[in-house]
């Protein structure tokens, strides 16, 4: 049984693959092809941290597969009261077919689907958001940007920046991060990202420069600089990073044609500026759809894969 918790535990052809089927599923919505591929499936969705894109594209998602989604807060289960991540993982997947969880500490995912007998998919932790790379990438194809592209990842060296590196490690294109000092990516991490890129032939650029990093790429994307949970770092987040907007002056080193990226919820005028982020370069709506596509296509893959 295989479950989803970070794009390190997958090989570039499973990625691919689990991609593929993500665009048959988009392109095939309307002929109802796959409105069966989960009949009778239940996904249980555990929202430890709460969201607009990962519940609504879930839940559409398993219901256009023939199946149902729970959703489960804090205020819902017993792990709001307590009880042990084992003990829930244990009772919840003897009553559902895949679980979903989105939670604080990578450990308490990875524990939980120690203990769970059906496939857990990570919604979010704080080390990794794989599900958002997954829709990233499919947009980059539908973009043209996925023959060799060269991504610049500007601010935060937080979950998006680790699942960048897991990304273009695997895949094996050129990733250059920037972030300012005291908020660059987990030294683990990175590390583990340069052993994939010995294999995959992937280039990963560390610097403390925008300008550099965003010089003649294709994808140039970011994040928020505060993150749920960091919201009393803002005042010190914003002094740190008020070198790291992208703006119009900034997306001029990249190349004329690239595409801006964002995972939202976006703080305009912040990490990215209005006008990047209405321009026609930024596909961040289509990038957003691709969440519901993207993530249909993990759980089909995960069902075939039991």
């Amino acid at each position: 049984m295989r479950h989803f918790l970070t794009l390190a535990d997958f090989s570039k052809d499973e990625i691919l693959e689990i991609l593929n089927i993500a665009k048959i599923l988009k392109n095939e919505v309307k002929s109802k092809k796959y409105s069966t591929a989960l009949a009778n499936q239940t996904l249980g969705m555990i929202f430890e941290k709460n969201s607009t894109r990962t519940r609504v594209s879930f839940e559409t998602g398993i219901y256009q597969l023939g199946g149902q989604g729970i959703f489960l807060s804090n205020n819902d289960t017993q792990l709001g009261r307590g009880e042990p991540i084992k003990d829930t993982a244990r009772v919840l997947s003897s009553m559902v077919d895949l679980i979903m969880m989105r939670t604080h500490g990578h450990d308490r995912l990875e524990e939980f689907a120690h203990y769970s007998s059906v496939p857990v998919i990570n919604g979010l932790s704080d080390d990794f958001h794989p599900m958002q790379l997954l829709a990233d990438y499919l947009t980059m194809q539908e973009c043209g940007k996925d023959k060799n592209p060269v991504v610049a990842y500007i601010g935060d060296g937080n979950n998006m920046a680790h699942s960048w590196l897991m990304l273009a490690s695997k895949l094996g294109f050129e990733l250059r991060i920037a972030s300012p000092k005291d908020y660059a990516v987990s030294p683990k991490i990175l590390q583990k990202a340069q052993e994939f890129a010995k294999i995959s032939g992937a280039k990963i650029i560390i610097t403390k420069d925008p300008k550099i990093a965003v010089m003649h790429t294709d994808v140039v994307t970011t994040d928020t600089w505060a993150s749920m949970g960091q919201e009393d770092e803002k005042e010190a987040r914003k002094k740190a990073f008020k070198d790291y907007c992208v703006d119009s002056t900034l997306m001029r080193f990249a190349k004329e044609d690239a595409i801006f990226l964002h995972c939202l919820p976006a703080y305009r005028g912040q990490e990215v500026s209005e006008e990047v982020l209405e321009s026609t370069q930024s596909k961040i709506f289509q990038e957003a759809e691709n969440r519901l596509h993207a993530q249909k296509g993990v759980m089909v893959w995960l069902h075939q894969n039991r």
